[in-house]
């Protein structure tokens, strides 16, 4: 499935399951509003944040009520300030509560995702080094947090396991060794890329000769680091991963390295502070 295509799935799916698991039957609080009352709201963020989510919420009302018509003051990847509005929403007040939380969920939830991923961008600006996400996403939003994450700047490692070999230390001794299992990934899928996960000089050295596209360099210290990129000599493409944050980025990566790989990105996260407010009952 093309990647585009499979976003749009992961859209709908994503509101169908929010839908479900919230509002269940039925929003019951919301019956105690007149059934033919309107009103409009509005959503602000009480922090400075990247937005991101506005496909899933846009069918996420689509889905619930197509009478909600939804007014955006700005776009997924767009910079917002602390207390700026930057949605309207206007139709039927039982709609517009009943999909109230889920809405908020997913743009707190993407929207963290995409600052912290800006904020890591940023520590990188100049050098020239590749942000990646990695596998480690919550569960069921792999594919929002992924694209959350190219909202902030960042780039996508493997979505799944089926795009990418990335051939770890279990796989290496199954295998049999580094080389034995660089082989059997190139005779399985030649078109895919052939990562290898390395922890001593004695298996970057087994990487390369084996001709590893991608090789990650996992916990290596920054002088091991360096002498990693000098032993590659632009060979193979080198990651650097583990013991990743805001105080050590800037610093992995001025040691040549070509990109670096962060489960902080999808998985350590705090939610964005959003607020939604009716602004009228027009009645």
């Amino acid at each position: 499935m093309h990647y585009q295509d499979a976003i749009a799935e992961e859209i709908r799916d994503s509101a169908a399951r929010l839908l479900a698991e919230d509002v269940g039957p039925g929003d019951i609080t919301a019956q105690l509003i007149p059934e033919k009352q309107m009103a409009r709201a509005r959503v602000i963020t009480r922090e400075a944040t990247i937005l991101c989510g506005v496909a899933w919420v846009d069918e996420l009302f689509r889905r619930l009520d197509p009478r909600v018509s939804l007014h955006w003051q700005a776009a997924d990847g767009d910079r917002l300030e602390a207390g700026q509005a930057f949605l309207e929403l206007e139709g039927p007040a039982r709609s517009l509560l009943t999909g109230e939380r889920a809405a908020l969920n997913l743009l707190q939830t993407l929207s963290a995702t995409a600052t912290r991923t800006r904020h890591y961008v940023d520590l990188l600006e100049g050098t020239g080094v590749r942000l990646l996400d990695t596998r480690k996403t919550l569960p069921g939003l792999r594919l929002a947090q992924k694209y959350a994450v190219t909202c902030g700047g960042g780039h996508n490692h493997r979505i799944g396991l089926y795009d990418a070999f990335l051939i770890k230390e279990n796989h290496i001794a199954a295998c049999g060794g580094i080389e034995a299992a660089v082989k059997e990934a190139r005779d399985i899928a030649r078109d895919l890329p052939v990562e290898v996960e390395v922890e001593t000089f004695e298996e970057l050295d087994l990487a390369l000769a084996a001709g590893a596209d991608v090789i990650m360099l996992d916990n290596f210290s920054l002088d091991d680091m360096r002498e990693a990129v000098a032993r590659n000599a632009g060979r193979a493409t080198l990651e650097a991963s583990g013991n990743v944050d805001e105080t050590t980025l800037r610093a992995i990566a001025e040691t040549g390295v070509n990109c670096i790989s962060s489960g902080a990105l999808t998985k350590d996260l705090k939610a964005i502070d959003l607020s939604m407010r009716f602004i009228d009952q027009p009645g």
